[in-house]
């Protein structure tokens, strides 16, 4: 590239993909800090702040971050992605967790080898005894039977889980699923005891939280803190090396970042340990050799429409929308990104392997990112529409200031095409857990980035999901996301998987926001960690430690 992505034209860089922007950005900033070459050091308490309390503490009941981030402490799952400051951000390297080996026999068949010993907190009603296979498959018959889990989706593939002996897992799929590894590997997965779904009905009160995992959660104070303490005999040997994490939770993003530089944190404090770009110059003078690093975050705003109704019936409509959002001052008026970001077709730019880069969308799907409001109107008078339109449009202030920012900018670039959004706002508990499943009126404006692996973003145009909240039903679309599915040569699967965000740009089911390049920030003293997309805090602090 001849250009630094800073000066490139908004042309240009939707030409060459959002990944001009993801090289561009992440070059301005830090580099992994690799740790290899200490010895790491045992003790100390990691600290963190929330800025969402969770919804509750059951992994089964809820698709909100808040509740899986301090899950992640202290749970396990079969595998899970690795962490360490040399993994670069938006890729997800899976390693063995609980299972020791795994292999596929044929297209639908996977057995799990776990390993021994592995030992539940030493809390009642558990009480420290033997992780086993059947905790396995009670995990999961859990998970698929339980009614209205949100997260059933992404194991929906399981026709049967069976625990042939004591250390073994047999997963049967219905049909032949390439993803099926990267599912397991989601932080909505972990293995779960049936002692205390028996002893508490479900697993929505913090004493009911008795895991494998590094972490044992020690106590709760709502809307205040979250406490963990190391797991004496986890199964991994020598970790964590941290005796202790603490979740401070505290909405106010100000308090926050000034709890940060005086030394509460050891972490950025918004969401995924990160620092405002708008705070960074503070930051790194105040605090001298404080660790960052540039990544293109998971999250990012989308709108979800009801298609089987006026006005979202006709595709232009749908199209006018997203032409009359400017993706680009969304990153420019947002504090983390500074004007630093991606814009996202289907698949987030993060995950670049599977993201096709913009530029190669056809002209249609092109145009949706050239914010265009004169195009838009002419497409809304064409549709119908020659004053304009008013629509009803739901979204919830819980996700912080920085999104209402961005909720904002969005009504602001509707208004230049004709488009008058009637803003109505949900509480953030009501809203996921209603709006985000199709409980709506007409429309939604909302963030995705619940998990990791590509296929999951297929969901929400899947018949029958609860995700599926515009209500698609196109069969031609369908077919397309089963056949990567069972596509198992990787280059012929992306294949497919392009072709598929080049259909559904010409389709506009969906509307799609950018994602911020966000800047990973930790006290000098934090060695051998790196950020990275997703909620598993745990599985990324499990192997860092505290140098002081």
């Amino acid at each position: 590239m001849d250009q630094p992505a800073s000066s490139l034209s908004r042309r240009d860089l939707l030409k060459l993909g959002g990944t001009a922007l993801a090289v561009g950005s992440a070059a301005s900033l830090g580099s992994p800090q690799p740790a290899l070459a200490q010895t790491p050091k045992r003790g100390g308490t990691f600290r963190l702040r929330s800025h969402v309390a969770p919804l509750h503490f059951d992994p089964h009941q809820t698709i909100a971050f808040s509740t899986m981030i301090p899950l992640s402490f202290a749970y396990s799952r079969l595998v899970k992605v690795k962490g360490g400051s040399a993994v670069v951000p938006g890729t997800q390297p899976v390693e063995n967790d609980l299972a020791e080996s795994w292999e596929r026999q044929g297209d639908t068949v996977y057995v799990f080898k776990l390993k021994k010993g592995v030992r539940w907190h030493n809390k009642p009603p558990v009480n420290g005894r033997e992780l086993t296979a059947e905790d396995v498959r009670y995990t999961y018959e859990r998970f698929l039977t339980i009614k209205g889990n949100p997260n059933r989706t992404v194991l929906g593939m399981v026709d049967k889980v069976e625990a042939p002996d004591k250390y073994t897992v047999k997963f049967t799929l219905s049909e032949p699923n390439a993803w099926f590894i990267d599912r397991l590997a989601s932080t909505t997965t972990w293995i779960v005891a049936r002692e205390c779904v028996e002893q508490f009905g479900d697993l929505k009160k913090p004493e009911s939280v008795v895991g494998t995992g590094p972490w044992m959660l020690q106590r709760y104070e709502p809307n205040v803190r979250i406490s963990f303490a190391r797991h004496p005999n986890y199964f991994v040997a020598g970790l964590p090396h941290a005796d202790g994490v603490e979740i401070t939770l505290s909405p106010d993003p100000a308090a926050g970042f000034a709890a940060f530089l005086s030394g509460e944190y050891d972490f950025g404090p918004e969401y995924g340990m990160v620092v405002r770009r708008s705070d960074l110059d503070v930051a790194q003078s105040r605090i001298k050799g404080l660790g960052t690093r540039d990544y293109i975050v998971l999250f990012g705003g989308y709108t979800s429409m009801k298609i089987d109704q006026e006005p979202f019936k006709d595709v232009r409509v749908r199209r006018a929308f997203a032409m009359a959002q400017d993706w680009h001052e969304v990153l420019e008026t947002n504090a983390w990104s500074m004007g630093k970001g991606a814009p996202n077709p289907l698949i987030p730019a993060t995950l670049k392997e599977w993201s096709i880069p913009i530029g190669q969308l056809p002209a249609e799907g092109r145009a949706l990112y050239e914010f265009d409001p004169k195009a838009a109107k002419k497409l809304l008078a064409e549709a119908g529409h020659p004053n304009g339109i008013k629509v009803p449009i739901e979204t919830t202030p819980g996700y912080g200031p920085d999104w209402m920012d961005a909720v904002q900018v969005a009504l602001r670039n509707w208004k230049e095409a004709g488009i008058e959004g009637d803003l109505k706002l949900k509480e953030y508990g009501a809203f996921v857990t209603s709006a985000v499943f199709g409980k709506f009126d007409k429309m939604i404006l909302t963030l995705r980035g619940l998990t990791t692996d590509p296929d999951n973003y297929f969901v929400q145009f899947m018949p029958g999901e609860p995700l599926n909240s515009s209500g698609v039903n196109d069969p031609k679309l369908t077919e397309m996301i089963k056949l990567q599915r069972r596509t198992f040569d990787e280059k012929k699967r992306r294949d497919i998987v392009w072709d598929i965000q080049r259909y559904v740009s010409q389709t506009v089911y969906y509307g799609y926001g950018p994602s911020v390049s966000a800047v990973g920030a930790w006290m000098p003293y934090v060695k051998n960690f790196g950020p990275n997309i997703g909620h598993d805090y745990g599985g990324r602090l499990m192997v860092a430690w505290l140098d002081k």
